[in-house]
């Protein structure tokens, strides 16, 4: 996939309902304007990066990009678990995150148990490949020190956050 590493960010917006409460692994949702704006080679599948809410910190994460074949989803879905544990939602704070690597396509699971079984192997490869000096050097990208801030109101003119899509420096 030519278009990775792939860099964007958007507001968090609220997704399913039920990553956190039926799969116990809380997932932050990109708006429609992140989601729509992929590069077409960015194939639908489990993905590996970097994750930075708001000014904090970059932690490592696991996204799934498309339909989720589990829960035939109509409408394709950014889904980004940081792993981390947080103390709050943050609903409405700028995501930006770094799409690193790809780690295997969508699948369909014959019960709840084989899909978060599945998400935490997900989880951990995630966690070996970005030990990886190449994938561990986009952790300080000057990507996420140039994250917007929450509290900066932007001109009327320009797009809103949540439309702002980076691949690139």
């Amino acid at each position: 996939m030519k278009s990775l590493p792939y860099f964007c960010r958007g507001d968090v917006i609220r997704g399913f309902g039920r990553g956190s409460k039926e799969l116990g692994i809380p997932t932050a949702n990109f708006p429609d304007s992140v989601v729509d704006n992929l590069p077409a080679d960015i194939s639908t599948g489990i993905y590996y990066g970097w994750a930075c809410v708001g000014n904090g910190d970059v932690y490592k994460m696991v996204m799934s990009i498309g339909w989720n074949p589990y829960y035939k989803n109509t409408k394709k879905s950014m889904e980004t678990h940081v792993i981390h544990t947080f103390k709050e939602d943050f609903y409405g704070d700028i995501l930006s995150v770094v799409v690193v690597g790809y780690i295997r396509p969508e699948r369909s699971y014959n019960s709840l148990e084989a899909l978060i079984a599945a998400i935490n192997n997900d989880i951990e490869e995630a966690k070996a490949q970005l030990e990886v000096p190449e994938h561990l050097k986009l952790r300080d990208d000057n990507f996420f020190t140039s994250a917007p801030s929450p509290s900066s109101a932007l001109p009327p003119t320009s797009a809103s956050t949540s439309q702002t899509i980076m691949n690139g420096r």
